[in-house]
């Protein structure tokens, strides 16, 4: 049986460009399914661009700018892969704050594919027990987190996956993880 979100706020965090698609859309399907309330951010406002890996896919509407916006917004964060989304990030101060605020302030995060380079930049995996696409293992490691080679890993409220393969057992704990609120112990990489 899938969690209830009782209307749960999960903020999305992407580039314009370079999202992962499937790993936008579903977990935003199951956040919706279990009855939160998703919502899109990003680093600009108009449209961010889907790619299913390299090749162009949908476009999506952003709902609010990453300035706009604070985690005392949302009861928990979703960061979708593909290559390029999570290296645009990283490289805007304001992204890596609101991610890292995320940790400070307990609340769920989940991140998915490369998207836990935006979670080495923001400082958050040390000492933390993770997965991501295996080349990133060496990033991840060398920014203190113990990294390993699983489906799906849960670490006091961070949730992480390794590819696309990985959706089902990776959407079934985002919402599981919400449902559950706060975790005190994700303050501890803050």
């Amino acid at each position: 049986m899938t969690a209830n979100l009782n209307g749960a706020k999960v903020a999305f965090l992407v580039a314009p460009d370079g999202i992962e698609q499937v790993e936008l859309t579903e977990p935003w399907k199951a956040v919706e399914q279990a009855g939160g309330r998703p919502e899109l951010v990003s680093i600009q406002p108009g449209s961010v661009q889907g790619r299913n890996h390299l090749e162009k896919a949908d476009t999506f509407t952003v709902d609010k700018v990453v300035t706009e916006v604070s985690p005392d917004d949302y009861d928990g964060l979703v960061l979708p892969g593909g290559v390029a989304n999570p290296d645009a990030l990283r490289q805007v101060p304001n992204a890596v704050r609101f991610t890292g605020e995320f940790f400070a302030k307990q609340k769920p995060v989940a991140a998915i594919c490369h998207a836990p380079w935006l979670l080495a930049e923001a400082d958050v995996v040390r000492g933390r027990r993770l997965t991501s696409y295996p080349s990133l293992r060496t990033d991840l490691r060398n920014a203190g987190a113990d990294w390993v080679d699983e489906e799906v890993v849960v670490d006091s409220g961070l949730v992480t996956s390794r590819n696309p393969n990985d959706l089902p057992a990776f959407c079934a704990k985002v919402v599981e993880e919400v449902a559950e609120g706060r975790h005190r112990a994700q303050a501890r990489s803050a």
